[in-house]
């Protein structure tokens, strides 16, 4: 069992863990450092969950593609027609390094991702200019995020977190998009609901969404598990979308009978992998903050 242990909880961190980031973290120093937001945290609970994470960035993707000025940026500038998995593990670091790294790694994440932003700007296929750092496009990109890994969490982790919880979640993780120069940033879910209702006129469904839809449905991952397991969530993901994206997209939200067994289905692929980590970046902080400072 041991064995079998080891081999899952290696699996999803090779799915997770962005290699060769130059932004090192170690998740266990410095000693008694709460970081950002601290285990109490909704933070710390709504980004503690792989599965409920995994479906949720899944979700994130499909609904920031449908932005033609933040899918343009991507399209231009980012490497993830080639290395989709790549993708999603450098945007898994960047919620981990600042929901569980200590402050200082939490800071240089941000710092890091705000220097690249700088470089990244050009022309739309419309002919819309753009730009990464401009703090309305980044307000979209935060709130497709933060919307997709509350309502993964709610489906597929915790269906009773309560309602001030994911108010507070909203609110504390609004820190983050404002630290990197986000405005209008919504930090509370009628706030949330609102703006996203706000923003429907401005999204579009052309070829380079369907194209990113092909592209994570055939994503590669470490082995037949991983591929089974992955498969399934993207499946999960692209399903918890509302209904007016996936009409957008082309597709029919399931019926009743065929939603439960994928949410039965979900739950089921989630024990093992539950069950099996206990390294994870939130494992390894709850060790950082637990040590006395200095030791």
């Amino acid at each position: 069992m041991e064995y079998l242990r080891r081999r899952i909880e290696s699996t999803v961190l090779d799915i997770s863990m962005s290699a060769g980031n130059p932004v090192r973290i170690d998740f266990e120093r410095p000693a008694g450092d709460p970081g950002l937001f601290g285990p109490d945290s909704a933070c710390w609970d709504v980004h503690s969950d792989f599965t409920a994470m995994f479906a949720g960035g899944i979700r994130a993707l499909l609904l920031q593609a449908l932005h033609p000025l933040a899918l343009a940026g991507v399209w231009d500038y980012s490497g993830f027609r080639g290395d989709m998995l790549g993708r999603l593990r450098r945007t898994a670091q960047f919620i981990a390094g600042t929901t569980f790294a200590g402050r200082a790694d939490a800071q240089a994440l941000i710092e890091r991702v705000r220097r690249i932003h700088d470089g990244v700007r050009g022309t739309a296929p419309d002919g819309r200019p753009y730009a990464a750092g401009d703090p309305d496009l980044l307000a979209w990109v935060h709130a497709a995020e933060v919307d997709s890994f509350l309502q993964a969490y709610l489906r597929y982790r915790n269906p009773a977190y309560p309602a001030e919880r994911q108010d507070r979640y909203l609110r504390e993780y609004a820190r983050v998009a404002q630290a990197l120069g986000a405005r209008g940033v919504p930090a509370s879910r009628a706030e949330l609901a609102d703006y996203m209702q706000a923003m429907r006129p401005a999204l579009l469904c052309d070829e380079r969404t369907r194209e990113v839809l092909r592209l994570l449905r055939h994503a590669p991952a470490p082995g037949p598990a991983a591929r089974a397991w992955a498969r399934l969530m993207t499946r999960a993901g692209v399903e918890l979308l509302p209904d007016w994206a996936l009409d957008m997209l082309g597709r029919r939200p399931l019926r009743p009978a065929a939603r439960a067994a994928l949410d039965a289905a979900v739950r089921t692929a989630a024990r093992p992998l539950r069950w099996a980590v206990r390294n994870g970046s939130v494992h390894r902080a709850r060790r950082r903050v637990a040590q006395r400072p200095g030791s």
